[in-house]
């Protein structure tokens, strides 16, 4: 198959750390021709390191999108309200698009964006990556085996761990809604859509309940100051101390919250921004409104029951699942990479141990790549694992659930598409 030519557009983590390095990993599938990003650093960072001529290196999107067409596809990779004019643009200009999760906070926007790629026959992937994980698979696959019998119920969690939650929903680009989204979409649409397949069946009713519980200004100790590094009084003993959190952590997560927080990630580049920077403030003393902890339940058309939980305060991050059939169990957890499943009959448990050593949504992040570029070698023709209009019932669900958390009432999903395809018209 030929190799594809792509530009992206938002060089930060996910575009320029999570999905650009396929293709300095595989150099005969995909090939970087341009990129577009507002950080100078950055853009010259990435230039380098996929040896893109400097010509094809633009300050901002509208300028690469106002010119011809570079390339095969293209990756946008910005802030969540930064996606709806760049992809409406790229796909009338004849890309294929791969575009990060959330589409858009604007459930009308996510409509329109599906509409344009179905009439310019263009492939338009969003970052739903955990499909492509063996983890996902594997329960899919058990499912579809009928080992537990028909599927009846889920009960599923999402432990946003509190250091993730202080990084990216407390001081982070994600804390307040009316500039990015709200975090059952920000954070959990993965989920949604993830849910959503396992059941393989359209959401019915939706009922959520949350809130913004302890990270707010009257839960911060005393005297504690708006900086962290300006001498708090309990840094030896709060778990959410900046400087603990981006300098003591030495996994690969940490190597990603060092390059977030500062372009020079040498522990005097990250504490100078710190000293005064966004990452740097006490949790308590932030300008966040989205919620901590929020439940979701949810009811689908073949009758099956979800109840979904996402949570700020564990320990451990990742997923776990119980999912029960008519005739078995399945228990799962990402964090350890493991599937428990347990037939009613035998009384017997199956421990299925995955590949704990994956990186990157555990390998969902390069499996994507892999099937975004198989699409567009064939030019849409082969058949994807997901596509826009699945991505979009997914994002519905969980605009569908923050709605009936706001307005404490039970939305029911065919009257609340059937309303949002009204003002699309």
């Amino acid at each position: 198959m030929r190799k594809i030519t792509a530009v992206l557009i938002g060089a930060g983590q996910r575009g320029a750390g999570a999905y650009a390095p396929f293709a300095l990993k595989y150099p005969e599938e995909m090939q970087f021709v341009a990129v577009a990003d507002t950080d100078p650093k950055r853009r010259e960072l990435f230039q380098q390191e996929h040896r893109i001529s400097k010509e094809n290196c633009y300050a901002n999107w509208e300028e690469l999108l106002a010119g011809p067409k570079l390339a095969d596809a293209i990756l946008i990779c910005t802030q969540d309200k930064m996606h709806f004019e760049p992809t409406i643009k790229a796909l009338e200009k004849g890309y294929h698009v791969l575009l990060e999760k959330p589409m858009s906070p604007d459930p009308l926007e996510c409509i329109i964006m599906g509409e344009y790629a179905e009439k310019y026959n263009r492939v338009f992937s969003i970052c739903h990556v955990l499909r492509y994980t063996d983890f996902f698979s594997k329960i899919k696959e058990i499912i579809a085996s009928g080992q537990i019998g028909n599927l009846i119920s889920i009960q599923h969690t999402e432990n946003v761990e509190h250091r993730h939650q202080a990084h990216s929903f407390v001081r982070g680009n994600w804390r307040d809604s009316e500039v990015s989204s709200p975090m059952i979409l920000a954070k959990s649409c993965h989920d949604m859509d993830i849910i959503q397949w396992l059941v393989d069946s359209d959401c019915t009713k939706v009922s959520s309940f949350g809130a913004l519980t302890h990270f707010k200004k009257e839960n911060a100790p005393e005297g504690a100051p708006k900086y962290c590094l300006d001498g708090c009084p309990v840094q030896d003993t709060c778990p959410y101390y900046a400087p603990k959190t981006y300098l003591e952590r030495d996994d690969w997560v940490g190597e990603v919250l060092r390059s977030v927080v500062s372009n020079d990630t040498s522990d005097e580049g990250v504490l100078r921004q710190l000293k005064d920077g966004i990452y740097g403030r006490c949790v308590y003393h932030c300008d966040n409104n989205v919620v901590d902890h929020q439940v979701v339940n949810m009811e689908f058309a073949n009758e099956v029951t979800v109840s979904f939980t996402m949570s700020a305060f564990t320990m451990e991050g990742g997923r776990s699942m119980k999912l029960m059939g008519s005739l078995g169990q399945i228990r799962a957890n990402t964090d350890k990479n493991v599937i428990e499943v347990t037939n009613f009959s035998t009384r017997q448990t199956e421990t299925i141990q995955l590949d704990n050593d994956l990186a990157g949504h555990g390998g969902g992040d390069s499996g994507i790549m892999h099937d975004f570029v198989r699409l567009v070698q064939s030019d849409g023709r082969d058949k994807a694992l997901t596509g826009a209009d699945a991505s979009i019932k997914s994002h519905l669900i969980a605009f569908a659930a923050e709605k009936s958390r706001l307005e404490s009432r039970v939305i029911l999903m065919p009257d609340y598409i059937e309303e949002l395809k009204k003002n699309d018209k």
